[in-house]
C-alpha cells in the first residue's frame, strides 16, 4: 500500500507533517517501537509508531531519525497522547533526512493503525490469502463473533495446514489450535520459549528455527503494539515479556508471502496482549496504592481501605476479606538495563498457576488465569500482592498460597536461558497475613528472603518466609573467607584423618547431631557397636580440641558442615 492511501482512512487519524513529495512511498509492514535504537527489529519499508518515549531531549532527535532512515523505513506516525504536540526537533530532523512524519491523534490506538496497515499489506501481497488475513481480523474483535488467539489459530491449521500455539517467555501455553489433535507437551513449550529466548537475547532475527526429536519448529516473536510507558533503552527490558508464536513446520523454505502472512498473524495476535495488558492496568494500580501506602507508614486503617477496594477486583464473589501473601521480585542485568517494567511483567507471569493455562486443545474457555494477580513495581523491584481465598491461622505454616521452592521450577529452564551470563532473577516470599497491620511486615519479610535468595549461586533463585527463622537467613551473607577458615579450623584435621586412615569421622559426626547427640540411636542408624562410637566421637574431639557435650561445639560443627 502506499503511504497516502494512510491519509485517506479517516479512522486512522493520521496528520501530515512532513514529506508530502514521499507519499507514494510503499509501505510493507508496521513496527511499534520507543526503543531508541529499533535498527535490529527494521527489515525496511515498515511504517513506525512511537509514543516518543526514547526522546528525553531535543538532541534525541536526529539520531533516532537518521536510524529509521538508514534502515529504509517508509514512514514515521507519532503519537499526541504522551507529549501533546509532535516537537520541533523531530519535525525538523524528519524533514532534513526527507522522512514522512505524521501524527497520530490522542484518541486512536497504535493498535487500530497495526490491523488496519497489517490486513491492508496482506492482502497485496498474498493475493488469495488476504481473505485468510481478514478472516482472522474478524475474528480477533471484540463483537458476539470475536474469538481470540486460538481462533486464529485454529484457521491457520485449516486454510494453511500450519499448526501453530502461543506461549509465554516462561513456555505458558496461552492459546492453542482448538481442533482435535496431539497437545503439546508442557516440556515442549518450556524447551520452545527457551530456544525463542536465548535466540533473542544474541539480537537474532525471528523466525528461529529449532528441532525437538525430529519435529521442526519455527518460532515468531509477538511483540507488544502499544507503547512502553517508559523509554525502553535496553531490548532487554521485554526479552523477558514479549510472547512467541510456535508453528510446527520449518519455515527457511517459505515464500515470502506466507511469511508476510504469518508476520501478520503475530501483529494481530499482539492486539489481543495488549488488550489484555490494558486489564492488568487496573490490578496494577491498586498494588501501586497498597505499596505507596505500606512503605510510607500509612495508617492500618487506610490501607485496610484499599485492600476492601482491591479483594473484590482480585477475587470476585468472595464473601470475606482474603488473606495476602507479598512476593518480590528483582530482574538484575550486566549495564544497568531497567529491571523494575520486567521485573513486574515476569512476576505477574510466573505466579500464573499452570493449571489455569490453556488445556490441550487450546479453548482457554473462563477468565485469564493473571487477573488474580497485582503487581507494582519500586525502582528495580516488582512486588505482588497475592490473595489468598482461604487460609488457616496467620504463621501457622499450613497456608496452601505461594511457596518459594515450587515457583520456579516450571519455568527456570527457560528464564535461564533468556538470562545467559547477562541476568539474574531473584524472588522473595512472605508468609501469609489477615489483616492491614501484618502487610507491612510481610512486604519487609518477602524482601529479606529475596535477598537471602540472591545470595545463593545461580541465575534464577527463590527464598521463602521459613528460611528466615533459622540459621539459613544468616550463613548466605557470611564471606566466602569467613567460611574457608571457619569450616577449615573444624572440619580439615577430620577429613584428613578419614583420607589417611578411612575411619569416617565426618559421616559419623553428622549422624551423631543429626540424632540430637543420641549415642543409642546414632549407633543404631551407623550399625555400630556404643563403644565403637563413643570411640570415634572421642578421636572428633581429640582432633579438633572440642566437646560434643557442649551445645556450643555442637553448633559449631552444625554450622561448619552446613556451610562446607
Amino acid at each position: 500500500m502506499r503511504l497516502r492511501a494512510l491519509l485517506d482512512t479517516d479512522a486512522l487519524g493520521l496528520r501530515l507533517l512532513g514529506g508530502e513529495d514521499e507519499l507514494d512511498r510503499t509501505v510493507r509492514g508496521v513496527m511499534t517501537t520507543d526503543l531508541r535504537d529499533p535498527s535490529r527489529y527494521l527489515s525496511g519499508g515498515e511504517l513506525v509508531l512511537t509514543g516518543l518515549a526514547w526522546r528525553r531531549d531535543a538532541a534525541d532527535s536526529e539520531p533516532f531519525v537518521r536510524i529509521l532512515v538508514q534502515a529504509q523505513v517508509a514512514a514515521l506516525a507519532a503519537g499526541e497522547a504522551e507529549l501533546g504536540d509532535i516537537p520541533e526537533d523531530l519535525v525538523v530532523a524528519c524533514a532534513r533526512h526527507r522522512l514522512p512524519l505524521f501524527a497520530v491523534h490522542e484518541s486512536v490506538a497504535f493498535a487500530t493503525i497495526t490491523e488496519h496497515v497489517v490486513r491492508q499489506v496482506s492482502g497485496e501481497r498474498a493475493g488469495d490469502l488476504a481473505a485468510v488475513v481478514d478472516r482472522h481480523r474478524r475474528m480477533m474483535t471484540s463483537g458476539p463473533a470475536g474469538g481470540g488467539p486460538d481462533v486464529v489459530l485454529d484457521l491457520l491449521g485449516s486454510d494453511l495446514d500450519l499448526r501453530a500455539w502461543v506461549l509465554s517467555p516462561t513456555g505458558r501455553l496461552v492459546a492453542g489450535p482448538r481442533v482435535a489433535g496431539p497437545a503439546l507437551p508442557a516440556d515442549t513449550c518450556a524447551r520452545l520459549a527457551a530456544e525463542h529466548l536465548a535466540a533473542a537475547r544474541t539480537g537474532r532475527r525471528g523466525p528461529h528455527r529449532v528441532i525437538l526429536g525430529t519435529t521442526p519448529y519455527s518460532l515468531f516473536p509477538i511483540r507488544s503494539g502499544g507503547r512502553s510507558p517508559q523509554p525502553a533503552r535496553d531490548a532487554r527490558e521485554t526479552l523477558l515479556s514479549d510472547w512467541l508464536l510456535a508453528v510446527e513446520a520449518d519455515a527457511g523454505d517459505w515464500p515470502d508471502e506466507r511469511l508476510d502472512l504469518v508476520h501478520g498473524v503475530t501483529q494481530l495476535i499482539a492486539v489481543e496482549r495488549d488488550r489484555r495488558d490494558a486489564a492488568r492496568s487496573v490490578r496494577r494500580r491498586l498494588a501501586q496504592e497498597v505499596l505507596e501506602l505500606v512503605q510510607t507508614g500509612a495508617a492500618p486503617a487506610e490501607i485496610a481501605a484499599r485492600l476492601r477496594v482491591a479483594a473484590p477486583v482480585l477475587l470476585p464473589g468472595l464473601g470475606a476479606a482474603p488473606h495476602w501473601q507479598v512476593v518480590v521480585a528483582r530482574v538484575d542485568w550486566e549495564g544497568e538495563a531497567d529491571g523494575g517494567p520486567a521485573a513486574q511483567s515476569l512476576l505477574e507471569e510466573i505466579l500464573v498457576e499452570p493449571s489455569r493455562s490453556a488445556p490441550a486443545g487450546g479453548q482457554s474457555g473462563g477468565p485469564e488465569p493473571s487477573e488474580r494477580i497485582a503487581v507494582a513495581h519500586s525502582g528495580d523491584e516488582a512486588v505482588a500482592l497475592v490473595p489468598l481465598p482461604a487460609v488457616s491461622a496467620e504463621h501457622d505454616g499450613s497456608e496452601t498460597g505461594v511457596l518459594a521452592d515450587t515457583l520456579l521450577a516450571a519455568v527456570r529452564a527457560p528464564l535461564t536461558a533468556g538470562l545467559g551470563d547477562e541476568g539474574r532473577i531473584t524472588l522473595g516470599v512472605s508468609a501469609a497475613v489477615h489483616s492491614a497491620e501484618g502487610l507491612r511486615g510481610a512486604l519487609e519479610e518477602a524482601r529479606h528472603a529475596r535477598r537471602v535468595a540472591a545470595a545463593r549461586p545461580g541465575p534464577v533463585c527463590a527464598a521463602g518466609h521459613q528460611e528466615l527463622a533459622s540459621h539459613v537467613l544468616l550463613l548466605p551473607f557470611v564471606p566466602d573467607d569467613v567460611r574457608r577458615a571457619f569450616t577449615a579450623r573444624l572440619l580439615d584435621p577430620l577429613r584428613d584423618y578419614d583420607r589417611r586412615h578411612r575411619a569416617e569421622l565426618i559421616p559419623t559426626l553428622e549422624a551423631f547431631l543429626d540424632c540430637d547427640g543420641s549415642w543409642t540411636r546414632c549407633a543404631t542408624r551407623l550399625h555400630l557397636h556404643v563403644n565403637t562410637l563413643r570411640y570415634r566421637v572421642g578421636r572428633i574431639e581429640q582432633l579438633t580440641g572440642r566437646d560434643l557435650s557442649r551445645l556450643e561445639d555442637k553448633l559449631d560443627f552444625f554450622l561448619a558442615l552446613r556451610m562446607s
